[in-house]
């Protein structure tokens, strides 16, 4: 039988937390009278920490129901069967967080950071017919995440064996070899999730709307997918044909490609690769593939930094996750090319200019680029209509005289170019 703790909860005022928080603070930066944030079963719901550092603080059992956490470092932080429902955990920081049986039904954790977080089996509190927590002692039980938001989240490496999460909306979450063995995602929205190498053993998934994710080198022995939606996912099966039929190695091809390009088509041979699966191909980082034609080609998580794609044609290309830093794509045609969580930092993609009238703006019509990082890119004249850019960063981009017209755009604040 399990016996109920006597320890009565203390209430906090703002100004008492405040208090605390600024002797955590001390504590954590070595400063004289420093005292770390022992918080453990403190009712703290409703309050405002957004921003605050609690790094390594222990908030075991503390309710935190409806808290705003946002922006919180929380990295290390003890909320081992915390009751975090319904609160703002958006943009918070939570690495190597012990979230063991934590309760976050319904909160928000868009673009919250839970890189190796443990969100394992374990509770210490129990709810009655009116949703109270009460003291109880520590029993096993599941981490719980039904109806919250984990939009962008990275959740790579992290422990969610067991978790409940339900209707949860982990849209473009990043889950990298996280363990969710036996958890229940019953109609949960994972459309883009990145569950490369995570291993799946066991997971209810039925009804779970899984278009666009990412499963290559996932483990899904005993996963249990009736009724869900597989559309476009990417496995480890090849999508259209393999570098095989190539006819010689990819690197090769991309020299007979330079060649060309060099000699202005007198020697050398262009690269076709339209169609083709390249992911098992080398690094193409600061390769010139001016005019490369590729469309609906698989780049998916290829290194091509400082890549010159002039002119490129990769309409319908899967560019999902690649390194494209400081790339040159003037006028290349991107339609409808997937460029999910992409990093395009400080890439070039303005209008490419043959002359006084022949300019070729890049077109990235119909094009995904959710999450994907922008910043400092160069966007001039681009044709981004009813492109995709929610949760794109879009800090210092240059826009001039972009045609936006229908496309989705990022909602958080974004800082403009000088």
């Amino acid at each position: 039988m399990t016996a109920t703790v006597t320890k009565s909860r203390r209430r906090f005022s703002h100004a008492e937390l405040h208090q605390v928080v600024e002797l955590h603070h001390r504590f954590r930066t070595g400063r004289p009278g420093g005292v770390r944030a022992l918080l453990a079963f403190a009712d703290l719901s409703g309050l405002s920490m957004a921003g605050c550092n609690l790094a390594e603080a222990d908030l075991s059992g503390a309710t935190l129901r409806g808290a705003n956490l946002s922006e919180c470092n929380l990295d290390r932080t003890t909320l081992f069967g915390a009751d975090l429902r319904d609160a703002d955990l958006e943009d918070a920081t939570l690495i190597g967080a012990n979230l063991r049986g934590a309760s976050l039904r319904g909160a928000n954790l868009t673009r919250a950071n839970l890189f190796k977080a443990d969100l394992r089996n374990g509770t210490i509190a129990t709810a009655d017919m009116g949703g109270n927590l009460h003291m109880m002692a520590i029993k096993a039980g599941p981490a719980e995440l039904a109806e919250a938001r984990l939009i962008n989240a990275n959740l790579t490496d992290a422990d969610m064996s067991g978790v409940i999460a339900t209707h949860t909306d982990f849209t473009d979450a990043v889950l990298r070899g996280a363990k969710l063995t036996r958890a229940n995602l019953q109609n949960a929205r994972l459309a883009g999730v990145n569950f490369e190498g995570a291993d799946l053993s066991a997971v209810n998934m039925r009804g779970a709307d899984l278009e666009g994710a990412v499963l290559t080198g996932a483990k899904t022995d005993l996963a249990d997918f009736y009724g869900a939606t597989l559309k476009n996912i990417l496995t480890d099966k090849p999508v259209g044909k393999t570098l095989d039929a190539l006819g010689m190695p990819l690197d090769e091809l991309v020299g007979l490609h330079l060649q060309w390009v060099q000699t202005g088509g007198s020697k050398g041979k262009p690269a076709d690769l339209t169609e083709f699966d390249l992911r098992k191909g080398p690094s193409l980082m600061r390769a010139n593939l001016t005019a490369l034609k590729a469309e609906k080609a698989t780049f998916y998580g290829l290194d091509l930094e400082g890549a010159m794609l002039q002119g490129a044609k990769l309409a319908g290309a899967d560019l999902r996750t690649c390194r494209l830093s400081a790339a040159d794509l003037r006028g290349a045609q991107l339609q409808g090319a997937l460029l999910n969580h992409a990093d395009l930092r400080d890439a070039n993609l303005d209008p490419l200019v043959i002359g006084t009238e022949r300019v070729f703006p890049t077109n990235l019509e119909n094009a995904q680029l959710r999450c994907a990082d922008l910043r400092g890119a160069r966007l001039r004249q681009a044709i981004m209509r009813f492109a995709d850019l929610t949760e794109a960063n879009l800090s210092n981009v240059n826009l001039q005289d972009t045609a936006l017209d229908g496309a989705k755009m990022p909602v958080r604040p974004q800082r403009k170019a000088s």
